[in-house]
């Protein structure tokens, strides 16, 4: 039996070690909070602000990566973690805001939840048309002969960004989308110049590279690019419905892509008039159900997203797919799996 100076002895051991875990413990918390609380900070005094742009469909870890990359935030982790806590995660909206280095990751927040958009921009939102382009600008206030200008290609004999496009193609699929700040001297055709300034930063060497690598010229990856765009918004799908249409056009399969078949509805003036199934059947040189390759010219413009699924599509061997009404895209080798899975999740969407 142990003495009562051994039992005292271990006794002290043990209440040694216990006050060490509590200290140690509370050190770690300490630390950890104290980490926290620094990385909710501005990031610096700088007051100047500076544009940033949440697009539709993004997601939480996405926005902290160019809010970081923005050098708007300390770090990504511990901004998902703060807008997680507050339970501000399904609030935040899609829009261009002004921002500052001097905000604090609190003042972001409210900012991108409250939808305090940036006042005097012009927007070129994603995926749209360029008559689509036409009306905004139209409804921003410039004239119907100064749009027609700022739309003409011939405004722009020795814009890079136009290289690769044809001459006697309009300017669809070339204007990026983007904020503008306007002032009270601003011209549509300084909006549209600065457009494809954007665009021209997208289009570098190694990613027409990446498009020769794969058969197409600029002008043809563009056109992909903006199919793609219209089909999905997530950039992992996006790479996929690439691959997808990338084999279909190795084997040679249709594209039959429904984005397309809208779009000759469209041009045509009858897109309202039309069933989902009479628009998926509508004759029109754009519509890839009825015609092979790629259709005459893009259907869109387009993002680094798109373009960047062109050029890497992904390491994957799918031949359909379908989005659902849920918003997740349905992946499948066979016409069967295809159907099926277009009868579980595609109702509304598909017309059913």
């Amino acid at each position: 039996m142990p003495s009562k100076s051994h039992r005292k002895r271990w006794m002290k051991i043990l209440v040694i070690a216990i006050l060490a875990t509590v200290v140690i413990g509370g050190g770690v918390l300490f630390g950890v909070r104290r980490y926290y609380n620094e990385n909710l900070k501005p990031v610096s005094s700088t007051e100047q602000l500076q544009e940033f742009t949440i697009p539709v469909g993004s997601a939480l870890p996405e926005i902290a990566e160019s809010l970081k990359e923005a050098t708007l935030i300390r770090n990504k982790q511990v901004f998902q973690q703060y807008v997680r806590n507050n339970g501000a995660d399904a609030d935040i909206k899609a829009g261009t805001y002004e921002l500052s280095p001097s905000y604090s990751v609190q003042d972001i927040v409210e900012i991108i939840t409250e939808g305090k958009i940036a006042s005097n921009l012009i927007t070129i939102p994603p995926g749209v048309r360029i008559d689509e382009i036409k009306e905004m600008l139209l409804n921003k206030g410039f004239s119907a002969s100064e749009v027609d200008i700022a739309l003409d290609p011939a405004s722009y004999p020795d814009h890079p960004a136009l290289v690769a496009k044809p001459k006697d193609a309009t300017l669809e699929g070339y204007l990026y989308p983007e904020s503008f700040q306007r002032t009270t001297e601003t011209k549509a055709q300084e909006i549209i110049e600065l457009s494809l300034d954007e665009m021209n930063k997208r289009l570098t060497p190694s990613i027409q590279e990446a498009f020769a690598s794969r058969g197409f010229s600029t002008h043809q990856a563009i056109i992909l690019s903006s199919i793609v765009e219209k089909e999905v918004s997530n950039a992992n799908d996006r790479r996929q419905v690439a691959q997808v249409f990338l084999k279909r056009l190795g084997i040679p399969m249709n594209l039959e892509s429904d984005a397309t078949a809208k779009y000759g509805a469209v041009l045509a003036g009858i897109d309202q008039t039309l069933s989902y199934s009479e628009t998926l059947s509508y004759n029109s040189p754009y519509n890839t159900y009825q015609n092979s390759g790629l259709p005459p010219g893009p259907i869109s413009n387009v993002t680094e997203s798109a373009l960047n699924a062109v050029a890497n599509p992904s390491n994957t061997d799918w031949l359909y797919f379908v989005s659902g009404d849920d918003g997740t895209t349905y992946f499948s080798n066979t016409l069967e799996q295809h159907q099926e899975l277009t009868r579980q999740y595609c109702q509304e969407l598909c017309g059913n």
